[in-house]
């Protein structure tokens, strides 16, 4: 039996040789993969897994100075965090943007659509470098695809001076060859949006040469001038403005809670749907009690918001002792859309600072739904933005006041608009500086207007992001040691109603009383996580048992250890172990 069945079998192998040595269809391969436009986009597609989820985004300023959590990082904790704890360290995405580039070429299309997605591609080359740089400083460049025996894969890294005058110059071929069509989604590149995003990158890296003289970078002024001129082109474009459509009470929240991306302002996001079941856990995030990290605001950093009359909260006697439910009155119209406060409601019912999720009581609500029925999943369909035009106004703010060019016109232009739609009357030019940010962020800064910019950048930018980088580029890292400081609290053992509805919501006791006030939070002080600045009364101040230490080298993250083992010829970052 066996005699027989071998020359069937080799001839079975004979017979179908041929087609053994076709190319399966299920893989990727020059021949196949870029012969025509729908074929390139369909490559291009997978650049956006680069991009930052939902998720992402709502937790990117957990690590900042104006954010209490359940914990203290350990990146801030002394000898806490090591290059064992470090990651980041990942170069898969380069390779597939740059397999693209090396083959693109080949595609039977026109010259306009090879140049745009060229850009396509040379846009996330320059998205992939910035993250890089931003997280580690020198890092290597590759702007080919390499092999597994490739000795470059073991080389030392690049100079910082060499990546970025490559992501520069892949950010202007971007700009230029991008398609230019709006998109109202939201959810791919178009020429404006890479733009917007030059004017983040230079922003960056213009000011962070000014402010890290230690590091001895140049061109300061050219990536300033580069962040201006990216910004005042998307501004002049016309494209987007700001969001002032239906009750100015929900301008700005609006643009966190919506389903659909608000076209007029939010040029890119992580779109959400709830049909197609594209979620976050922002609900999750904020209004759990173990899930998240129940971050809350600070009232350093509340105190910020200016009056409705312009005037400053900070210049008003007594400012740190005012009750919540009084000092949140009258201000600034995004606090309300921040912060919990007021008649604030979820399904139809007050919803005052709840101390079960909050530190502070300056809890969030920027980003959750008003309804209760996501709270315990991860199923919030809100679109959550990457870049908006208010960014790009302050981007072209910043960048100009730091080159000596912003004029009152500017002004008038990009801050002046921000405060109006913020409910602000009074949103002149400034000429005096605030003592209260000099004295609590940035005492090495005499300039009006830069301060006003910075104040500015931080409300309307807050919990999306963006603080830890402003730090590491303004060389104020120090800030993260400042103390988690809240509410204001009259008394221990007194019961408070934090939304004037003349209810009792909290009360702060060394021990939770045998019969409680139904409705009341009994808040521990225990003089040791939590306390109370002068003792029986005064701030709340979070965890100022946990010391909190900033030293210069953890403006980098240090390279993975990993990753030395692997490759000798890393040096690792200065400082780090």
């Amino acid at each position: 039996m066996k005699k027989k069945i071998l020359p069937l079998l080799m001839l079975a192998f004979c017979a179908c040789n041929k087609d053994l040595n076709l190319k399966p269809f299920d893989k990727l391969s020059p021949g196949n993969a870029f012969n025509t436009e729908a074929d390139l986009q369909l490559y291009a597609n997978s650049f956006y897994n680069m991009l930052p989820t939902g998720n992402d985004i709502i937790r990117g300023d957990v690590m900042s100075d104006y954010v209490a959590g359940k914990d203290v990082n350990n990146y801030i904790r002394e000898n806490a965090y090591t290059a064992v704890n470090s990651s980041g360290w990942s170069w898969g995405d380069l390779r597939n943007v740059n397999y693209f580039l090396e083959h693109f070429g080949q595609a039977k299309i026109t010259d306009e659509a090879r140049r745009h997605f060229e850009g396509l591609a040379r846009f996330f080359r320059a998205y992939f470098y910035f993250e890089k740089v931003k997280r580690f400083g020198d890092v290597p460049f590759y702007n080919k695809t390499l092999g597994i025996g490739d000795a470059e894969l073991y080389k030392p890294r690049d100079k910082r001076t060499l990546v970025m005058d490559s992501v520069l110059a892949d950010l202007n071929f971007a700009c230029a060859n991008i398609r230019d069509k709006k998109d109202n989604t939201a959810s791919t590149i178009t020429r404006a949006v890479a733009l917007a995003f030059k004017s983040r990158v230079c922003l960056f890296e213009g000011t962070l040469r000014k402010y890290r003289a230690d590091l001895n970078l140049p061109d300061a002024q050219k990536w300033l001038e580069e962040a201006a001129g990216a910004a005042e082109a998307v501004r002049k474009g016309g494209q987007y403005g700001l969001n002032m459509a239906g009750d100015s009470a929900t301008w700005y929240r609006n643009l966190f809670i919506s389903e659909a991306a608000n076209s007029t302002e939010v040029m890119l996001a992580y779109v959400g749907n709830k049909s197609l079941r594209v979620f976050n856990d922002a609900n999750w995030f904020y209004t759990s009690a173990t899930y998240g990290n129940r971050a809350s605001l600070t009232k350093t950093f509340t105190d910020t918001y200016l009056n409705a009359d312009g005037s400053r909260f900070t210049d008003k006697p007594g400012f740190d002792t005012i009750h919540f439910d009084v000092e949140v009155q009258g201000r600034d119209k995004r606090l309300q859309q921040t912060i919990r406060m007021g008649k604030y409601t979820r399904d139809g019912v007050i919803a005052p600072p709840d101390f079960t999720y909050t530190y502070t009581g300056y809890q969030p609500l920027k980003f959750t739904l008003d309804s209760k029925a996501t709270d315990g999943v991860a199923e919030n369909w809100n679109s959550i933005p990457m870049i908006r035009y208010a960014e790009v106004l302050l981007n072209e703010a910043e960048a100009k006041v730091e080159l000596g060019k912003l004029s009152v016109d500017d002004w008038n232009k990009t801050i002046k608009p921000l405060r109006q739609r913020a409910g602000i009357q009074k949103t002149d030019w400034p000429l005096t500086a605030d003592p209260y940010l000099q004295q609590e962020y940035f005492p090495g800064i005499s300039d009006p207007v830069i301060l006003e910019i910075r104040r500015e950048r931080g409300i309307e930018l807050v919990l999306e992001g963006f603080r830890f980088a402003d730090l590491i580029r303004w060389n104020a890292g120090k800030l993260l040691e400042k103390s988690y400081k809240g509410i204001y609290v009259p008394a221990m053992d007194q019961l408070i109603d934090l939304n004037g509805d003349n209810k009792p919501d909290v009360a702060f006791v060394k021990q939770t009383p045998a019969t409680k006030v139904p409705g009341v939070y009994y808040f521990i002080i225990d003089n040791d996580q939590a306390k109370l600045s002068e003792g029986a009364k005064g701030n709340l101040i979070w965890l100022d048992n946990i010391d909190r230490k900033w030293e210069d080298y953890k403006y980098v993250y240090p390279i993975p250890y990993n990753e030395t083992v692997l490759n000798p010829a890393l040096e690792q970052n200065k400082g780090w172990k």
